[in-house]
């Protein structure tokens, strides 16, 4: 018997068609003084589709944006995937080279730039269709390219497999890989993040995390796909984002631990004297959440459910703690999300018991489709029935909640952000006075850990944090910088000659 092959693909510009129709004059997308409603949100991001495509792009082209937290972001994404092409986001804090390694690897075509951050571009290497947001010194004004193109929804059809976005994420090595993410994964994921989280038409969210981030793009472009409202912080302010859930009457908000440590350092007051009552719903991803602070957390906004996530930028959301399970379960990161199965095994690739720790494991419709470019990292964190690894070693409790335990890779993550040693260690073993080096992460309470680079001198040369500091800068985008240096006779080795980063940390704690 033939069978209808099914309806539409599921393509990440579906929310804002759909409610360009439904609802055409409500506020989509608020930037400071700025808003933009759905119609013009949609129109918008037609005219920068059509524009593409008739400037000689095709479908599956990679498209570079080099942009903070603003109202075009959104339109962006949504005008790639009505085109076919696929959104490459860049970190504005990240330097030249960085930026032309991503540019060479994912063979950009196009860029977008902010023009406050072209200072931030390489000197060659640049695809030769450049857009400039407020200016045209680096290349066409956006707004007259826009006023231009053609307003009309070009559709280009697309498999919901295809990738709408190439992400880029360090590796082990340290060198970095382009994360493939599909129309599915982030579809299912503004659908199921709406279901959990209460969004939809007439809700309103605050835009906190940077949307150039996995986290950040997911949770500030879901409440505009599901009909609602994000009011966009173009940088994070403790102070200013408390008024904002205040004035804006913000219902849910993402957060990193890093947010809510440095509200913490406001005092409750910050808090307690601000009507903060439409608040009801704080989700917290990108690093653990202390228990100390979780449970400060719940004691100043006690009207809040409060959510910790863990995912990975290949996993997408793997668990979830629920408000209810917050103070039962502090330190634990839930249960398997909407759709996703997990499994914890031994070395040997048998199922843990209750209790022991194994390395975890996920299988959902939010995975990625691989590594760009890259199919031995890919099959090396795969399995054949569709598992992906994710690196860490987790518990499982008798009544099926996950805790970390420990990343089983060195990954460092420093106020939300990934750092991987290599990549710094590679830089650093380019000073002629360090003959060997290891960057390790340390707890901190703002950060959650803080990047500390061990290093042992050369003979007869001197070496403190100042003069690490000055090596680095300009090699490295800010965040990934050693906020500490640690100068010793020697590294401790294990027999085979590796360095064991364990005793360092427990050394330097």
């Amino acid at each position: 018997m033939a069978i209808h092959p099914g309806g539409s693909q599921l393509n990440i510009a579906n929310g804002i068609r759909e409610f360009a129709h439904a609802t055409p004059h409500k506020v989509a997308v608020i930037d400071g003084d700025r808003s933009v409603t759905f119609g013009a949100i949609n129109e918008r991001a037609s005219r920068l589709a059509s524009g593409l495509l008739k400037a000689g792009l095709k479908k599956g082209d990679a498209v570079a944006l080099l942009l903070g937290n603003r109202f075009e972001y959104p339109e962006i994404a949504a005008g790639l995937a009505m085109a076919g092409l696929v959104l490459v986001p860049l970190n504005p804090r990240q330097v030249a080279n960085e930026i032309a390694f991503v540019l060479e690897h994912a063979s950009v075509q196009a860029i977008i730039v902010d023009s406050a951050l072209a200072g931030n571009l390489p000197s060659s290497g640049l695809p030769k269709i450049i857009f400039a947001i407020d200016g045209n010194d680096v290349g066409k004004n956006y707004e007259d390219f826009l006023a231009t193109s053609n307003a009309v929804d070009p559709r280009i059809p697309t498999l919901e497999s295809d990738p709408f976005c190439i992400t880029y994420t360090s590796g082990t090595t340290g060198q970095p890989k382009g994360v493939l993410i599909s129309h599915r994964s982030r579809s299912l994921t503004f659908y199921a993040t709406a279901l959990e989280w209460g969004l939809g038409p007439n809700t309103r969210t605050v835009g906190v995390a940077p949307m150039y981030h996995g986290a950040g793009f997911a949770f500030g472009y879901a409440p505009i796909f599901t009909g609602g409202t994000v009011v966009m912080q173009r940088k994070f302010d403790p102070d200013e984002t408390l008024q904002m859930v205040q004035d804006q009457r913000i219902e849910s908000m993402f957060l990193v631990p890093t947010h809510a440590q440095m509200m913490r350092a406001l005092g409750d007051e910050a808090i307690t004297r601000r009507d903060l009552s439409s608040l009801h719903t704080l989700y917290f991803n990108a690093a653990a959440l202390p228990v100390a602070l979780k449970k400060w957390v719940l004691d100043v906004f006690p009207q809040t459910g409060v959510h910790e996530l863990y995912g990975s930028t290949e996993a997408g959301i793997v668990t979830n703690s629920r408000p209810q399970d917050a103070l039962r379960k502090a330190g634990s990161v839930g249960h398997p999300w909407f759709m996703t199965e997990v499994r914890v095994v031994r070395e040997d690739g048998s199922l843990v018991d209750p209790g022991e720790s194994g390395e975890l494991f996920s299988r959902s419709p939010y995975l990625m489709n691989g590594y760009l470019n890259d199919p031995a990292a890919t099959a090396a964190c795969t399995t054949d029935d569709g598992f992906l690894t994710s690196g860490d070693v987790v518990v499982v409790d008798e009544e099926g909640f996950i805790s970390i335990v420990d990343r089983k890779k060195d990954l460092i993550i420093t106020g939300g952000a990934n750092v991987y040693p290599r990549e710094i260690e590679e830089v650093l073993a380019t000073h002629d006075g360090v003959a060997e080096c290891a960057v390790i992460g340390i707890n901190d309470e703002t950060w959650g850990e803080r990047v500390v680079a061990v290093v042992v001198a050369r003979a007869g040369k001197s070496l403190n944090h100042e003069i690490i500091e000055a090596h680095l800068r300009g090699k490295l985008a800010g965040y990934k910088m050693p906020k500490e240096t640690v100068v010793i006779d020697a590294l401790p080795r294990n027999a085979a000659g590796k360095i064991v980063k364990r005793d360092l940390k427990v050394h330097f704690s």
